[in-house]
């Protein structure tokens, strides 16, 4: 498999496959959401966008990075979405770095999101389909966050039945800015545990699959049994 790292304003030409990765906390935070129940989750291009859906849906859950904010239901922080019953609930979210990825590739014929928490799945997802070429769009810090390049890499190279020794991608990702700013309060909306939670290798047995539906980018979970690998 040929894999390509790139930054989302590297991105020059729409990719056939692209996993976008955003490791502390965005996609993170979208897999425990839906290990929580949640049905589907909108990506949307801005807080407004977000409040407007909201509106217009009352019961649908928003989300967005940073403190609590009024007419938001929780923030990107896996630790505290964890303690959420999110059966049945369409959430919608709005990220900093990774739902920003995502829509900048939502012409792809294939748009993986992804974290180490499911970074197994995905993995098993690139094999499933066959994919010979794949663009891993790293998030953060202009395509120059560590925990999201190594997440990628380690994706990439357990695509190729190739990974090695995860903890050295996982130590990378722990010695990062973004865990450094996470352990330290630097970023505010956020749990003790969410660096923690966010290095939990293959925690779900999903894959999360992001589609255009009715005009809106949707994130599904989708179950890759390990016998796919």
């Amino acid at each position: 498999m040929e894999a390509r790292f790139l930054g989302i304003a590297e991105l020059a030409e729409t990719p056939s496959v692209a996993v976008v990765v955003d490791v502390m906390r965005a996609f993170t935070v979208a897999a425990w959401a839906f290990g929580r129940g949640a049905q589907k989750i909108v990506l949307a291009d801005s807080p407004d966008d977000v409040l407007a859906l909201k509106a217009g849906n009352p019961g649908w859950v928003a989300l967005k990075d940073g403190p609590p904010a009024p007419g938001f239901d929780a923030v990107n922080s896996p630790g505290l979405l964890r303690s959420l019953d999110l059966r049945g609930r369409t959430v919608v979210q709005k990220t900093t770095a990774g739902t920003v990825g995502a829509l900048a590739v939502k012409e792809a014929s294939l748009v993986l999101c992804a974290g180490f928490v499911v970074a197994g799945a995905t993995a098993r997802l690139l094999r499933q389909q066959g994919c010979d070429a794949v663009t891993f769009v790293v998030t953060g810090e202009e395509g120059r966050a560590e925990e999201d390049l190594a997440c990628a890499q380690y994706i990439a190279r357990r695509a190729d039945g190739s990974a090695g020794d995860a903890n050295a991608f996982l130590r990378r990702a722990a010695g990062s800015r973004a865990a450094a700013e996470l352990t330290e309060g630097v970023r505010l909306g956020s749990h003790p545990d969410d660096v923690a939670l966010c290095l939990e290798l293959d925690r779900f047995p999903f894959a999360m699959v992001a589609a255009v539906e009715e005009a809106s980018m949707v994130l599904r979970p989708r179950a890759v049994p390990a016998s796919t690998c």
